[in-house]
């Protein structure tokens, strides 16, 4: 890991940002840049004023997303600031050109309540044909994404949450072959009730109505917490009957395991309370709820977390580049509910025979994103 992380400060210094604006065509002589500049460019600029409709055609609109943080939740390492934020927002932009061919733009802001968050993105959505949230910490990340969806006519997505949640399906749907059991009549617990675990939570339900247990740091989330808010209070709705406990008390019995928290929560005696051929889907990064082997020591069917170097990998780049793109391709307002089943169905069906270490394709699987864009509509 020390050498990882030395090899990634010295490429960043060497090329001192991963990004960089490029022409479409030559302004290599006089003729060019009348057109692209003055005078040209005020026909289309009036032109654009007069039909707004038509700004997409004139325009990178049709091509562009901000990636957007205020740099309050940046991975496993908290609230850092925009300025650690930047390097990852930069990271997300490669990503988008890289499996997209989209245009994306790293803004970080110095704001950090809903209503500055939302001003700001609203200040400066004119110049983008979508928005990709990023890192912001919950409960804010909840308001900030659904107010710009409610006041924005362009395409929102905090894909910490909504992402996750596309892939963590995916797998899901593929892990119930290698069991043979319906998601529907699983028992899933789910640890960590921030951004990523109520957007899994959410997208599940909507798919499937398993029985969801959320548990957080305080334990078991049920009717008689105090203090618990909106969100914490939606999650109340996928479960009948939840008695107060921790993690020990909820997870025995379970058919799966999510956890989107902190490393080495999950132990191998807590796994062997599971149901049969239990999943555990031990998201943490870098260091996992529980490691793999140790896992499937106690029992595990299937095991995916947020590694590359392990199978069955959740990144969350198999899916919003593709969901982006058919966004964009289609005119696509508003992202549902729907589309993001759809980009999980289309990542499922990328392994045409699942096996406990192939449940999730690679994030260079070709077609990959073109495949989830065409039903992004």
């Amino acid at each position: 890991m020390d050498e990882i992380k030395q090899k990634a400060l010295d490429e960043h210094k060497k090329l001192r940002g991963k990004i960089e604006v490029t022409l479409k065509d030559k302004l290599d002589d006089l003729e060019k840049l009348k057109l692209y500049y003055t005078p040209g460019v005020g026909a289309v600029s009036t032109y654009v004023a007069e039909n707004p409709s038509e700004a997409r055609e004139y325009t990178w609109l049709n091509n562009s997303v901000a990636v957007i943080s205020d740099g309050s939740a940046v991975l496993g390492l908290g609230n850092i600031g925009p300025l650690g934020a930047l390097p990852v927002m930069e990271g997300k932009c490669m990503l988008f050109k890289q499996f997209a061919n989209i245009d994306a733009v790293p803004i970080v802001l110095d704001v950090h309540s809903a209503d500055e968050i939302v001003s700001a993105v609203k200040a400066i959505a004119p110049s983008f044909g979508a928005i990709n949230l990023e890192d912001i910490s919950a409960p804010i990340c909840f308001e900030v994404e659904q107010r710009l969806k409610d006041e924005l006519n362009i395409p929102i997505m905090h894909d910490d949450q909504h992402g996750t949640a596309v892939v963590v399906l995916a797998g899901l749907i593929n892990a119930m072959k290698v069991v043979g059991k319906n998601l529907s009549d699983c028992k899933i617990v789910l640890v960590g009730a921030g951004a990523a675990g109520v957007a899994i939570a959410k997208l599940l339900y909507k798919y499937a109505q398993p029985q969801i247990i959320a548990v957080d740091s305080k334990g078991i989330i049920e009717t008689t917490r105090d203090n618990l808010n909106t969100e914490k209070k939606l999650l109340l709705e996928f479960s009948d009957d939840i008695q107060p406990g921790c993690l020990e008390d909820a997870i025995k019995d379970a058919d799966i395991f999510i956890g989107v928290s902190q490393p080495g929560l999950l132990t191998q005696d807590m796994v062997k309370t599971m149901a049969k051929d239990p999943i555990i889907f031990a998201l943490a990064n870098p260091v996992p709820e529980i490691y793999p082997n140790e896992a499937k020591a106690a029992g595990a069917a299937v095991v995916a977390t947020g590694r590359s170097d392990f199978p069955n990998q959740v990144n969350n780049a198999l899916a919003f580049p593709g969901i982006f793109r058919g966004a964009l391709d289609n005119q696509v307002e508003k992202i549902t509910d729907g589309h993001k089943i759809k980009a999980a169905e289309t990542i499922a069906g990328f392994i045409k025979n699942p096996t406990k270490d192939e449940i999730i394709p690679s994030i260079f699987e070709a077609d990959l994103t073109n495949s989830i864009s065409k039903n992004i509509t």
